[in-house]
């Protein structure tokens, strides 16, 4: 019933997107309104529906427009940005929702563009100029035709049942509904740094990547052979007609007499229509080849070379040398393809025989091979397009069945062990009713590891109570050492780690510094205006703002190595390879507070503006890690004044 509904409404949202793309074909309108389901969908249901339903939508599309199909990557990223955008709240607020607006703008019109530009051109550097000459009408198209679909499946998710959401919320689980508790710690993502959840990802992505390269692959060079075999077609038609246009008994007189042999004129004249039947026929010329070399028969000119006349003996091209003893012999040799001086060519050779079988002269043929390369870039072009939707949709298939029937059933009851309670029989049995309201039903190995589990803590349960006593005061031991330890190296304003923390910090450099095993720098950042929020807002505000600033820092450098070590003050260790991305963390410290500060969005004290210095630890110059601190805390300062004497307000 729940299935049947969930399908139910996914097919409503590919109808929403069909209906809306032949109303603006009936209507001749400028924009597609082929998005409006996938938007509704990614934003109720996540990830896998919003692809599904713009994979299809793509999909029926094309058969009646082959083209569309290779635009099925733009739909699948409209439907990764939505769900993106609404696990973060983007649909619950009408401002909000505005911001999807112009992201999703830029990146259909951008991708939309692209795709029409190469598809329809055969030259790199025209599609460019194609593509900056019809960027900005493209975009206004497109935030027209977002703006819609964005704000109608906003009205439609406004109008979506509370229940239809939560059924959303379980899509594809083999397990009961999760507590918001363990919702809250599985995102988290505190479990092992190389997680079954990484390295099945990782399979998952990699084999679908080799899949569909080797697919790619496979059609490329299927393509490639099959459009040389076509080109060599054409020009083995052409030099058969081009040889049956030559008489072989009157050879010797053309070579002799040239021009003014008889028939000389009307043969030539009918080897120019052919040459010229094919805008690709670069050279169609006649030899006679011998031991001294070519003597010319026919050579027609062109445009950039001139030809060679008849009875001049040339030397034999470099590319054609291989089969000079076949040539004498006047065999036939297989086609040459060849990349010189004179371009990307195709060149076949046909002997021309008398009446006897005798070999009197060879007519060749070059052909360009540049209108293939062309070919074949869009074919690459086209592949990627087609490939890149197909891949995602794959993916994201196979992440929500990876997903639901690996990796949450295996966290689930991964959390529910590490979460169990030893204190007391009731909560042991409380804890044990948790893991029995998994209702883990995958069907494979996963469902007996889940009643092995379970079997496992009830027996274990069994033999714990008679050791809960002496092991209750030892644990409060622990926990009441170890708050004391946080309260003592945790600044309680921001959470970071405070000066005691940093002063030990510091001791431990100096250690290796000692031992010649250091490699560290030390960012030192100074908070302005602190004490303006304060006497402005009050200290609660000041507060904020202070938390505001220790936020961006952890966010740039990582928490793990910030610390407070004064009221407005924040000092940075980086060890190892951090080192060498220090100077990147400084300037994407810089660039975030400037994004933040010209964002008149933002409350003042959102706004955070603060003075940054960084000095690196050198084994020639530093003894000891406070010098090193020294240098950034001066650097700090400078940066502080030249802030100040930029300051306009």
């Amino acid at each position: 019933m729940f299935a049947g509904k969930i399908i139910l409404i996914c097919f409503a949202s590919l109808a929403l997107n069909l209906f809306g793309s032949l109303i603006a074909e009936v209507f001749g309108l400028n924009v597609y309104l082929d998005t409006s389901g996938t938007i509704f969908i990614a934003a109720l249901g996540g990830y896998a529906p919003g692809i599904a339903v713009g994979f299809f939508t793509n999909l029926l599309k094309a058969v009646f427009d082959p083209s569309e199909m290779y635009f099925c990557s733009v739909s699948v990223i409209v439907a990764i940005f939505t769900a993106f955008f609404a696990r973060r709240g983007f649909f619950d607020n009408f401002l909000k929702l505005l911001i999807i607006i112009p992201v999703l703008t830029f990146i259909t019109g951008t991708l939309d563009l692209l795709i029409s530009d190469f598809l329809n051109s055969t030259s790199f550097i025209k599609s460019v100029n194609e593509f900056e000459m019809g960027f900005t009408g493209n975009i206004l198209n497109e935030c027209l035709d977002k703006s819609f679909s964005v704000i109608l499946a906003f009205v439609l998710l406004k109008l979506t049942p509370p229940r239809t959401k939560k059924l959303f919320s379980v899509l594809g689980q083999k397990q009961a509904p999760l507590s918001d508790e363990m919702k809250r710690v599985i995102n988290e993502k505190r479990y092992l740094s190389s997680s079954l959840r990484t390295k099945t990802l990782a399979i998952l992505m990699l084999s679908s990547l080799f899949a569909s390269f080797s697919i790619a692959l496979i059609s490329y060079l299927l393509f490639k052979d099959a459009a040389i075999d076509e080109r060599i077609k054409t020009v083995d038609g052409m030099v058969t007609v081009a040889g049956s246009e030559i008489n072989p008994y009157r050879v010797d007189s053309y070579i002799k007499l040239g021009r003014e042999a008889e028939g000389y004129k009307s043969t030539e004249e009918k080897l120019y229509s052919i040459k010229n039947s094919a805008p690709d026929a670069k050279y169609l010329y006649v030899y006679r080849i011998l031991e001294d070399g070519c003597h010319v028969v026919f050579d027609l000119d062109t445009a950039m070379v001139e030809a060679d006349k008849p009875g001049q003996v040339i030397e034999l091209e470099e590319t054609v040398k291989p089969y000079r003893e076949d040539l004498l012999a006047g065999k036939p040799i297989p086609p040459i393809i060849s990349d010189d001086e004179y371009g990307y060519l195709l060149t076949l050779y046909k002997p021309i025989y008398d009446g006897s079988g005798r070999c009197q002269c060879y007519v060749a043929i070059d052909f360009s091979m540049e209108p293939l390369v062309e070919y074949t870039h869009t074919f690459i072009i086209k592949l990627l397009a087609l490939f890149a939707g197909c891949f995602i949709f794959i993916f994201a298939i196979g992440l929500m069945f990876v997903e639901n029937n690996i990796i949450l059933p295996v966290n689930t009851m991964a959390y529910c062990a590490r979460n169990f309670s030893y204190d007391n029989m009731t909560a042991r049995e409380k804890n044990i009713e948790r893991i029995k309201n998994l209702k883990i039903h995958t069907g494979d190995e996963i469902e007996n590891l889940y009643h092995a589990l379970l079997r496992t803590t009830e027996n274990f349960s069994r033999y714990l109570e008679h050791l809960q006593r002496a092991k209750t005061q030892v644990a409060d031991m622990r926990v009441k050492v170890f708050a004391m330890d946080e309260i003592a190296h945790k600044d309680s304003l921001t959470g970071v780690k405070n000066k005691t923390a940093y002063t030990e910090e510091i001791a431990e450099l100096d250690k290796k510094i000692s031992a010649g095993d250091a490699e560290f720098c030390i960012v030192m950042v100074d908070v302005n205006y602190l004490k303006r929020v304060n006497d402005t807002y009050g200290h609660e505000i000041g507060n904020t703002y202070l938390k505001n600033a220790c936020r961006l820092t952890c966010a740039v450098f990582g928490e793990e190595n910030v610390y407070r070590v004064g009221g407005d003050e924040f000092v940075v260790i980086l060890e190892g390879e951090k080192v060498s991305l220090s100077k990147y963390f400084v300037a994407q410290f810089k660039s975030e507070m400037e994004h933040k500060l010209s964002n008149e969005s933002l409350a003042l004290w959102e706004k955070i503006s603060a003075a940054v210095g960084i000095a690196f630890y050198e084994p020639a110059k530093d003894k000891t890690a406070d010098e090193v601190f020294k240098r950034a805390d001066k650097e700090m300062y400078a940066n502080k004044l030249a802030m100040k004497a930029a300051r306009t307000d």
